[in-house]
């Protein structure tokens, strides 16, 4: 009886504890994470859908992926380079895991009560190599790109303005990120014309820089959201 009261004295209290002395940052940065690889998952498996525009036809990914433009730039700004790089590096292992794991049930006989007909499930989530290579090529860079400007600006503002910070750094970012899938992808595997591929490019960049703009207020709101709600504060503008 005595070893039992003793064993039980070891043992934690309750099953949550661990959880329990979370603090307010680290439960923050869970949801944050959790939300931009929602989001950039979402945003691959629907891409393949288009709409019209005004600007012209364009992906519906164009929906989910403002939303990890503003999450990175919240994610720099309050956890530093080395959660921004946390955060794209978890983005990618969990893109890997979800391509793996289509291509695998994309592979595997259909039974006769299918819901999805073969051909239909290959051509909604089969999605080819060459695609995602080009894909997590351009996130790689797009994103790596985007936490060195923005620590850029933030050093030699001071950690003033923002607005400069969070846009100038995403501007950049998706620039190359515009440039880098295109030409992957549209030169090197679908053997698009150069005349098409700057077209599509110079559509696609024009709108993301539009949302970049648009989503300067959304990121004033939850930036303040954080700080007075939460009572954080960004990191300081020296390295790390």
């Amino acid at each position: 009886m005595n070893a039992i009261a003793s064993d039980s004295a070891v043992l934690p209290s309750r099953p949550s504890s661990a959880f329990a002395s979370f603090g307010a940052s680290q439960r923050l940065f869970v949801y944050l994470c959790a939300v931009f690889v929602a989001c950039l998952l979402l945003g691959d498996v629907i891409g393949g859908k288009i709409i019209r525009t005004p600007a012209g036809p364009i992906s519906v990914g164009i929906i989910p992926f403002p939303v990890t433009f503003l999450l990175t730039d919240i994610v720099n700004d309050f956890y530093g380079r080395r959660g921004a790089h946390f955060l794209t590096l978890l983005g990618f292992f969990m893109a890997l895991l979800a391509w793996a794991l289509l291509q695998i049930t994309t592979a595997m006989p259909v039974d006769g009560s299918t819901y999805f007909t073969q051909t239909e499930y290959a051509k909604v989530f089969g999605g080819s190599a060459q695609l995602f290579v080009a894909s997590m090529v351009a996130y790689l860079i797009g994103q790596f790109l985007d936490i060195g400007v923005f620590h850029f600006w933030k050093a030699l503002t001071r950690s003033r303005h923002l607005w400069l910070r969070s846009t100038g750094s995403t501007v950049f970012s998706q620039a190359v990120d515009t440039v880098t899938i295109n030409v992957i992808f549209g030169r090197v595997t679908a053997g698009w014309a150069w005349g098409f591929i700057g077209a599509k490019v110079g559509r696609e960049y024009l709108i993301k820089f539009f949302v970049a703009v648009a989503l300067t207020p959304a990121i004033y709101a939850l930036h303040g959201a954080i700080v007075r709600g939460l009572r954080m504060q960004p990191e300081g503008h020296g390295p790390g």
